[in-house]
């Protein structure tokens, strides 16, 4: 595939390579990995630096929380999970906005061996259900209120899939991208329910800045979402062995059979070009969605009722212009 530039954005590359590049520090929520492919990919092909960017990705992970540095200035963009996080920061007064949502479909999702389960609904009578500290305050909630799963099958859940390959009746979380590659590779046929598809209707993978970087510098965050949303593109519908390299030399873990294997998983599922992402490009944000699943996370008793405003949490006003979508003639 051919690489078409439009004009426009020939004529930021012009004004960036013109002017001095601004350093731009943005963080993940974990090690490298073929979710942050659009990222690494407008690193690795120069689509920051045409931009007038100067960035460095800072890994998460099990040692680095990278939350608390965005509010202490010491990231300029975070890369968030879903919007409960999100609404957190507004209920706790710490000034943040998300700015684009790369993940149309939230990844987190349910996990059954194959054909022990008719269906989504039949795991509610699954004897044991195996979720994170994070995930029993979180979705399984709603799983409660509106699917009908008990908090007597909850049994904690330490991100290792050894005790599911061993019981054929488990039943565990599971992010789309991830756990179900790990299964296969140990020769388990798994069926995974993706939570979207039942309703949980967050984004994910959001992109927070601070709040005074959206009133006092728009012009820097709207330059960092527009060669981001660009190196998405290139990422899922181009050429990503250079994005592949770096993940890579971040993660050693990684190699080109494991990215490849996510990569096609997140576009089977839809995960980032999909919905809004359709008619108005990647990173598209909804305003009425956030407002739904504010009132989703209320009536499930995840939040509180008049805990936020949930017209503070997000603004729509660097995305849903189109950007990137012209990229290549035959997506």
């Amino acid at each position: 595939m051919n690489r078409i530039i439009p004009t426009a954005i020939a004529m930021t590359m012009v004004a960036g390579a013109a002017s001095a590049q601004d350093e731009v520090r943005f963080g993940t929520n974990w090690l490298a990995q073929g979710g942050h492919g659009g990222f690494y990919q407008a690193l690795a092909d120069g689509t920051y630096a045409e931009y007038g960017l100067d960035v460095e990705i800072v890994e998460g992970g099990p040692q680095m929380n990278n939350r608390p540095m965005l509010p202490a200035g010491r990231l300029d963009f975070l890369m968030a999970g879903n919007l409960l996080l999100s609404f957190d920061n507004v209920r706790n007064d710490i000034p943040t906005t998300v700015v684009a949502a790369f993940f149309q479909r939230d990844p987190q999702a349910l996990m059954s061996h194959a054909g022990v389960y008719e269906d989504f609904a039949d795991l509610a009578n699954a004897p044991t259900v195996l979720l994170s500290r994070d995930g029993q305050f979180s979705f399984w909630q709603w799983l409660v209120d509106e699917h009908g799963f008990r908090d007597e099958q909850l049994r904690p859940y330490g991100f290792n899939i050894a005790q599911f390959l061993q019981d054929e009746e488990i039943v565990q979380q599971a992010y789309a991208t991830a756990e179900p590659l790990y299964a296969a590779a140990e020769g388990a046929e798994v069926d995974t329910y993706l939570l979207a598809e039942q309703g949980w209707n967050t984004y994910a993978t959001t992109i927070e800045t601070r709040t005074e970087l959206v009133e006092n510098d728009p012009d820097l965050v709207q330059r960092f979402v527009d060669a981001s949303i660009i190196g998405w593109y290139n990422f899922l519908y181009g050429d990503r062995s250079a994005a592949y390299d770096l993940i890579m030399e971040e993660n050693p873990e990684q190699s080109v059979e494991k990215l490849d294997a996510e990569v096609a998983q997140m576009m089977d599922l839809g995960i980032v070009d999909s919905g809004d992402a359709r008619e108005h490009g990647i990173g598209a944000l909804d305003l009425d969605r956030v407002a739904a699943f504010h009132d989703l996370a209320v009536n499930s008793g995840i939040i509180e009722e008049g805990a936020l405003d949930p017209g503070a949490v997000a603004t729509d006003q660097f995305v849903n212009n189109g950007v990137g979508m012209d990229l290549y003639t035959d997506r």
